[in-house]
């Protein structure tokens, strides 16, 4: 019985340290985008950003909606896109939770799906006053 125990102890370490040695998933792309933000309630944010995908920078515009917002907002955001196998798939809207406030400088991270399934994971810079509590839609859209 005991063998058994060392054993199974053993398949199991060794499964650990299998994963522990799995590298982290790579990106398909980047993305870096600037937008502003008005809200009183439900606000609107638009801005522009570049996707690099395969080598080859893309023209992005962003258009977005927010409930539950208030304040002024600029924002400087960068991240990754997964899930990308075709340029086409970025397109879309994508939603996230949001909670979070800025006062003077502050950033923060969201992870937001479109209905391709792709996926941006973004880290943003922020600049000026703003409270958000609830869902964000920001529509992606290559410029052509």
């Amino acid at each position: 019985m005991k063998a058994r125990y060392l054993a199974c102890a053993a398949l199991l370490l060794t499964a650990l340290a299998a994963r522990a040695g799995d590298a982290p998933p790579v990106p398909d792309a980047t993305l870096k985008v600037s937008a502003k933000q008005v809200a009183a309630g439900a606000g609107f944010s638009w801005g522009s950003g570049k996707l690099t995908y395969r080598e080859k920078q893309y023209d992005v515009s962003l258009d977005g909606l927010t409930v539950g917002t208030v304040g002024v907002t600029a924002i400087d955001a960068t991240g990754e896109v997964y899930g990308l196998s075709k340029l086409e798939d970025f397109e879309g809207t994508y939603m996230a939770v949001a909670a979070g406030s800025t006062i003077g400088g502050g950033g923060g991270k969201v992870a937001m799906k479109n209905q391709n399934g792709v996926v941006v994971q973004m880290q943003a810079t922020t600049l000026g006053v703003g409270l958000t509590i609830g869902v964000s839609g920001v529509k992606l859209a290559l410029r052509k």
